[in-house]
């Protein structure tokens, strides 16, 4: 049977979640079709060929870029079964069924995609609508009223190793700027999914609840190995947390660097866990890890109380410190806006940043980015945050909020278009932070001190060309792209990408 395996935005990498599935399809003998679209164009025959077309969705970004491709699929191969899967797609099921998506898939769904399409291969693709008045309106696989699948599967799977057949090659995607090194080609796996902990604010947690699986040592090295063939020089572990699973991690980078000795890789991990497994560090920077990337939110207490982190500013602190007395490199994010932010918290994150000498570790985008709380966030679980927010707006698959001081969001949007210009200049990190720096206090009305960083501050430090970043909306300019892509691909439709042509 034919299959569309089609991916909007995953962080200029190639989609693990294209194909991982991928694999799987093609083992039991379905012809499965990858797109990237970041990448490449949809092929309007294979669309209209295919039976069964199912669409990825790790993060906000991809999903907010995903409902403005669906109508055009939908338009152009009525008769194909949708289906929408990964992290995002439980959260935003109603809205997606609203689409016309008819198979929503959750947590570990390769088993569910690959029970899908055996159905549809002995039964049709089409589906129905249940009868008016019937208890459940949505969409329903015709002849076994609601999906049979699970909407979300936490099952322990077996998995096969990505089958990355017909993607665009991997130099086609987000590159290591390395100082003094020129740019180096890179690939990316997974070594785990979900996560054990809990944190408010975080997407996998409605999904996953505390829960985390465990890619076998082998799948994950012989697709490490397929990408070094293939080109790859540092390999972007897209773990949530490398650390869930101390000895499965320790173990796999000492068989890594064996095998790879002149590869160099980079992982995610929480505050938390490097704090508490801090006797490791050496060992991360001994295999080849050239940089961790850690989700440190805020310096300012009360907010990370708030978002339930499960670390201080204080233990922040204390990793930036203790990754620079070891030479190591820490990439730390933010979400530095939220509707506790201060205009002297701000000014005091920037702070912090430029005193600790990281001003060259953070991507200016970490800057501006808003909270995001989507459908199913633990943030809901809070008083003041149901009592603040806004209603779901179904278009933008949030609950929106506003600050108490106008200011703070006024700033926000400065901070953002800093950023962005900053990212089509291409200009140095340190020079972003001074206009960031410059305007933050212009804003809070009082005089900026001379940072005396002018073209740096700290050393050069390794990145990605794209950077890492999970709680922000698509720009207005994604959309567009996106939009574009899709039309060129597989012809006009009407439908519009908020009001741009």
């Amino acid at each position: 049977m034919k299959i569309v395996l089609i991916s909007t935005y995953e962080l200029g990498r190639q989609p693990f979640g294209v194909v991982s599935p991928a694999a799987w399809l093609r083992k039991r003998g379905h012809e499965v079709a990858c797109f990237d679209l970041t990448r490449q164009e949809l092929d309007a025959e294979t669309i209209r060929a295919a039976k069964l077309i199912a669409v990825y969705l790790p993060m906000h970004t991809a999903t907010r870029l995903a409902v403005k491709l669906i109508p055009l699929l939908r338009e152009q191969n009525p008769a194909a079964h949708v289906c929408c899967y990964g992290l995002y797609a439980p959260m935003n099921a109603e809205y997606l069924r609203g689409l016309g998506v008819a198979t929503i898939l959750g947590g570990e769904f390769e088993n569910g995609l690959v029970g899908l399409a055996g159905r549809i291969s002995t039964n049709g693709a089409r589906v129905a609508k249940k009868p008016p008045g019937s208890e459940d309106s949505g969409l329903c696989y015709r002849g076994a009223g609601p999906q049979p699948e699970p909407v979300i599967s936490l099952a322990r799977l077996t998995f096969e190793v990505p089958d990355r057949t017909g993607m665009p090659a991997l130099g086609k995607y987000a590159h290591l700027i390395v100082p003094g090194d020129g740019h180096r080609v890179v690939g990316s796996t997974e070594a785990s999914r979900g996560c054990k902990h809990l944190c408010r604010h975080c997407p996998i947690v409605p999904v996953y609840n505390g829960v985390f699986r465990i890619v076998d040592r082998d799948v994950v090295m012989a697709d490490v190995r397929q990408q070094v063939a293939a080109g790859a020089q540092h390999i972007s572990f897209g773990d949530p947390d490398f650390f869930n699973g101390i000895r499965h991690a320790l173990e796999l980078v000492a068989a890594f660097h064996v095998e790879f000795p002149g590869v160099t890789y980079d992982v995610t991990i929480k505050i938390e866990h490097l704090r508490k497994y801090e006797q490791h560090l050496m060992t991360l920077r001994d295999t080849g890890c050239l940089f961790v990337t850690s989700a440190v939110e805020s310096v300012d207490d009360t907010i990370l109380e708030r978002l339930d982190k499960g670390h201080t500013r204080e233990d922040f602190l204390h990793v930036a410190r203790t990754f620079r007395s070891l030479g190591m490199t820490l990439h730390p994010t933010f979400v530095a806006f939220t509707p506790w932010t201060t205009m002297e918290g701000y000014v005091d994150l920037l702070g912090v940043l430029a005193a600790e000498e990281l001003v060259q570790n953070v991507a200016p985008i970490q800057l501006g980015i808003r909270l995001l709380i989507p459908e199913g966030s633990r943030l809901l679980e809070l008083k003041e945050v149901r009592n603040d927010v806004g209603a779901f707006d179904a278009e933008s698959l949030v609950y929106r909020w506003k600050n108490a001081d106008a200011r703070v969001d006024a700033l926000s949007e400065i901070v953002q278009a800093i950023a962005a210009d900053a990212d089509r200049k291409k200009e140095a990190r340190p020079f972003a932070f001074t206009r960031i720096w410059k305007a933050t206090h212009v804003a809070a009305g009082r005089a900026a001190p001379d940072l005396g960083i002018a073209g740096g501050n700290g050393s050069a430090v390794p990145f990605l060309s794209e950077p890492w970043y999970c709680c922000a909306e698509p720009t207005q300019e994604q959309l567009v792209s996106i939009a574009s892509v899709a039309r060129k691909s597989i012809g006009p439709a009407s439908v519009t990408v908020d009001g741009f042509v």
